[in-house]
Parts: structure tokens; C-alpha cells; sequence
């Protein structure tokens, strides 16, 4: 998953450029584990920086599940545009998880985040949009059943927020 999300950056990189987005304060709500037997409702927020480094920019979160389980993480991601509204962003993060009181052992406490969100850019460069990742602790351990989540993200552009 990593190296295709490097790959697919390289393809589009005549696409991905978009000087004038800020920082995002991002805030999520959806399902965990949603194609398993452990479903349950979770929240996100995000902090998505504006700095690029070789067109990933960094960004951190923290996940929390109905069962009381959650999820911190810092990773990358990439902004691809496909003309002014559209944003695809794959992005990966390793992270620090733990079940909660019910939830799903995933058999490690690091796992990676692996996903790929889509999203509407509004005029203000807010944004709406819909994302899936994959929790998996790649094998490090030898219960690795790794879970999914679907995701409903607005993000909030942090220049306009204590602008007057």
C-alpha cells in the first residue's frame, strides 16, 4: 500500500499543487470496523499541516471508538486536485492503538493507517469528504486480523478561523 501511494503521488504530481490551502482542522465521524463483527461508531480529529515536503504534507490524529478503543497517530498524506473542487488524498501513519473495554485486538499496540479520502473543495477551502482506511500491524505480530474504517470528514482552513 505504501509504495502504491508513492507511485500514484508520482503520477499525479502535475495535478497536485494548490499554493493557497492552509492548515485543516479536521473533524470526522463514522464506523469502526464496519465490514466485521465488531461495528461500532467512532470520532476523529485531525490536524493536517500546509508545509509540503516533497509533496507530502504531515499531519496527526486521534481516533476513538464506541468501545472505548482509539487510535493516535502522525503520518503523511498527499493532496491531489483534480480541477478546483476535487481533492483525492492516500495517506499512511503509523500509530499507536489500544481496544478499550470490548473492542477488537488487533495484536499489537503499533499499527499503521493506510486510506485514501475524497473530497469537495467549497470556495472558502473547506472541505467535505468521505475517506477508508485499513488498521493493520503488518504482520509484526502473529494476530494480525487488521479492521476498516468509513469516514465523514469536514475540513475547517485554520487561517480563516481567527481572521476578522
Amino acid at each position: 500500500m505504501v509504495l502504491l501511494f508513492f507511485m500514484f503521488g508520482l503520477a499525479a504530481a502535475p495535478m497536485q499543487a494548490r499554493a493557497d490551502d492552509p492548515d485543516f482542522l479536521t473533524v470526522g465521524g463514522g464506523l469502526f470496523d464496519f465490514n466485521d463483527n465488531k461495528t461500532t461508531g467512532m470520532g476523529v480529529i485531525e490536524y493536517r499541516l500546509d508545509k509540503k515536503y516533497f509533496s507530502l504534507k504531515p499531519f496527526g490524529g486521534f481516533m476513538m471508538n464506541g468501545d472505548r478503543g482509539g487510535d493516535l497517530y502522525v503520518g503523511v498524506l498527499m493532496d491531489i486536485f483534480f480541477g478546483k473542487r476535487l481533492v483525492v488524498t492516500p495517506n499512511f501513519a503509523p500509530s499507536l492503538y489500544w481496544k478499550g473495554t470490548d473492542g477488537k485486538d488487533l495484536g499489537h499496540a503499533l499499527e499503521f493507517r493506510s486510506g485514501i479520502e475524497i473530497a469537495y473543495r467549497f470556495d472558502d477551502r473547506s472541505r467535505l469528504g468521505v475517506a477508508v482506511h485499513h488498521l493493520s500491524n503488518a504482520s509484526i505480530s502473529n494476530n494480525n486480523p487488521g479492521t476498516e474504517l468509513l469516514t465523514l470528514y469536514y475540513s475547517l482552513p485554520m487561517d480563516g478561523l481567527f481572521s476578522k
